[in-house]
């Protein structure tokens, strides 16, 4: 569980991302989550934008995608997830306390 202030943190890394997937009118299936816990492994910090074919709520999916890759979700604005997952083997990002 992701505090206040690391929440913030994160929130301003991903700031300056772009989204590396996108979620279309197929919503979240297995194939796209095998793919997110793949790339998450490797950046810890991803966005995720959602196309606008899909007309599943934003925060839903949001909250699908991080139960399923096992992540943290960091926020979601508009049609954009942000999602934080700590890396075992490529720890780049120090969070704050």
């Amino acid at each position: 569980m992701l505090t206040g202030k690391q929440t913030r943190y994160l929130r301003s890394l991903a700031h300056h991302l772009d989204p590396i997937f996108q979620v279309g009118k197929g919503g979240v299936n297995d194939h796209l989550v095998r793919h997110i816990e793949e790339a998450i492994e490797k950046r810890e910090l991803m966005k995720i934008s959602i196309l606008s074919n899909n007309i599943e709520n934003p925060k839903e999916i949001g909250v699908a995608l991080a139960e399923q890759s096992g992540s943290e979700l960091v926020q979601v604005i508009g049609k954009t997830v942000v999602l934080y997952k700590e890396s075992r083997d490529n720890k780049t990002i120090e969070l704050p306390r």
